[in-house]
This record gives structure tokens, sequence and C-alpha cells, in this order.
């Protein structure tokens, strides 16, 4: 579903991403984990269009991002650290128009609303402007934008950041529930107790390069580790 062959990054002289390659199947979750400025970030940005590599290939879904850009735009969502949203819609404006963008009908697409807010809590800010939410509000609102189209391959970063822990229940439910129907999510985060509970395999970044990628238990044996995090230290400072 996602396939990444030699794929480099460079700002100048400095190499952000080496050669990177990735081969994640569909319905599978994939978390890339790494310490600050490991390019996870980079990363995520390049798979989804927001950059140009410098060299390789990307493909979603079998086309090249290249060729087919406006095509895999319709069946990605981006989840970002930092949410982007129109400040000066209301929340349920700013849904219709993601609704509309992806060409779903009006009926569906409040009927996904009503239910998104249900569970989220955010009935009451409907007609609440984006620009007066808080961070985690905001978040909120990102995922519910994106549940809303339902893509086939989700590309998200540090995915928890702001969120209650109520919210951030709900969601690890709600993206598992996702790839039981065949989605494939690619997470980058730091947290690693959220890697190894959802993970069903898990790639190691730094400096740009893929160290190690397995299963959260396997690399728990390899590394004669109790948990993922003493696994993660021992990669990290082996290197």
């Amino acid at each position: 579903m996602i396939k990444v062959e030699n794929l480099s990054k460079r700002f100048g002289n400095f190499e952000a991403i080496k050669n990177l390659n990735l081969n994640i199947k569909k319905g599978e979750f994939y978390c890339l984990l790494g310490p600050n400025g490991a390019g996870k970030t980079t990363t995520l940005k390049l798979l989804v269009g927001l950059m140009k590599p410098t060299e390789g290939r990307i493909y979603i879904n079998g086309l090249n991002l290249d060729e087919h850009y406006q095509e895999i735009k319709k069946i990605i969502g981006f989840i970002p650290d930092t949410p982007f949203l129109y400040e000066n819609l209301t929340v349920f404006e700013f849904l219709e128009f993601v609704g509309d963008i992806f060409e779903i009908e009006k009926e569906k697409v409040e009927e996904k609303i009503e239910f998104y807010f249900q569970i989220f809590g955010l009935k009451n800010y409907k007609d609440s402007l984006i620009k007066e939410l808080s961070h985690g509000m905001r978040q909120k609102v990102v995922y519910i934008s994106n549940f809303l189209h339902s893509p086939l391959v989700y590309f998200i970063d540090e995915p928890l950041v702001g969120l209650d822990p109520y919210s951030i229940h709900l969601i690890k439910k709600l993206l598992k529930e996702e790839t039981k129907k065949g989605k494939t999510i690619l997470m980058c985060t730091h947290i690693l107790s959220i890697a190894e509970e959802l993970a069903d395999r898990i790639g190691i970044l730094d400096e740009g390069r893929l160290l190690v990628e397995a299963e959260p238990f396997r690399l728990k044996e390899s590394f004669k580790s109790t948990s993922l995090e003493e696994a993660f230290l021992k990669i990290i400072q082996d290197q």
C-alpha cells in the first residue's frame, strides 16, 4: 500500500533523509520512531506530497506519487502535529467544506458529522469559530475531517499532542478499527508506549536512516529487552 524506494532529501549540504526504503502492507499499522531531528516529519511531508524528494520514488496504492498526485490526494488522510485549519470558519462549516472537497453526499456528511460530534464531545462547539478553539479541540476537528472522507491510507504525525485522556483512548480505538477495515496507517511518534500498543510493525529512524524494523515483540527479543523503550535506547545508543 505504501512503497518507498531509495528516498533521499537534502537541504543544501544537509541530508535529512538518506536512502530510505519502506514497504507497508494494506491494513498494517506501522509506527516510525526516532529521536527529535531523526527525519520523521520530513518523511511524512515527502509521502503526502508537501515536499519533493531529492531522489527516490514513492508509491501509494500502486500509484507513483509524482505521476498520480491528484488521484492519490483523494485516497490519503494527513494528520499533522500542528493542525492547519481555516480560522474564520465554524467547526461545522469547515467539516462541510471537507465533505464538498471529497464530493461526499450532503446527507452522509451531516450524518457523519453528527456521529463524530457526539463521540468527541463537540456538539456545543458546532458553531464556534476555529480560531477560538484550543490546540486539543483543533486536533479533534482534524481527526474528524479525516474520518469523514474515510481515506485508504492515513499519515499521522505525533497523534496525541494536546488531547485529554478520553480523546486519546477514543482515537486509539478508532484507528485500530480503521486497520481492521483494511486501511493502512503510517504514524510517526516519539511516544514509545503508544507505538508498542498500536503498531503491527515498527521502524526506527535516526539521522535520516532506517536503522531497523520489526514487530514490537521481535525488537524486544532481538535486543534482549523487557520493553520497547529499552530496545529503542539500545538501538539508538549503538549508533
